[in-house]
């Protein structure tokens, strides 16, 4: 990612930060709508869960500036959702309900530019993470280059 790609998601998911309880809502109700089989994956309390959601957010937006060294937490997060019965198709549709969220609540005069940032963002880390959690698949990202 670009600094200013990095940036821009930065800057945008700092707008963001007042609503952090509606922005969880909204990407679970997004999530479930797209597929409700989905919702038997989470068991506890979903404000719970969404507070958990906003927390790994926190983590990974402001560790763009350095994701190589932040993936390892990221990845060990993916080997655990395996256990919960997460599968690499629910990436993408996880990417699909959070870039959904997130265009609802970035100011119309960077939102394009952003969720573009954000795509890239996204794309990048759940790369690292089925990676992580399927190794035989194959993947290499490009993060793993810039890692080694």
């Amino acid at each position: 990612m670009s600094p200013r790609d990095i940036r821009l998601v930065q800057v945008s998911w700092q707008g963001l930060q007042p609503w952090r309880r509606e922005v969880a809502a909204m990407f679970y109700d997004r999530l479930f709508e797209q597929d409700p089989t989905l919702r038997g994956l989470f068991r506890g309390d979903l404000d719970a869960q969404g507070r958990k959601l906003m927390a790994a957010l926190d983590f990974v937006v402001n560790g763009l500036d350095e994701l190589p060294q932040h993936l390892a937490a990221v990845q060990q997060l993916a080997r655990r959702h395996v256990g919960y019965g997460v599968q690499p198709e629910h990436y993408d549709q996880v990417g699909q309900a959070l870039l959904w969220t997130l265009a609802q609540g970035i100011g119309q005069d960077t939102r394009d530019d952003a969720l573009q940032a954000w795509t890239l963002a996204y794309t990048t880390v759940a790369q690292a993470m089925k990676s992580a959690a399927w190794p035989d698949t194959g993947a290499n990202p490009e993060w793993q280059a810039q890692a080694a």
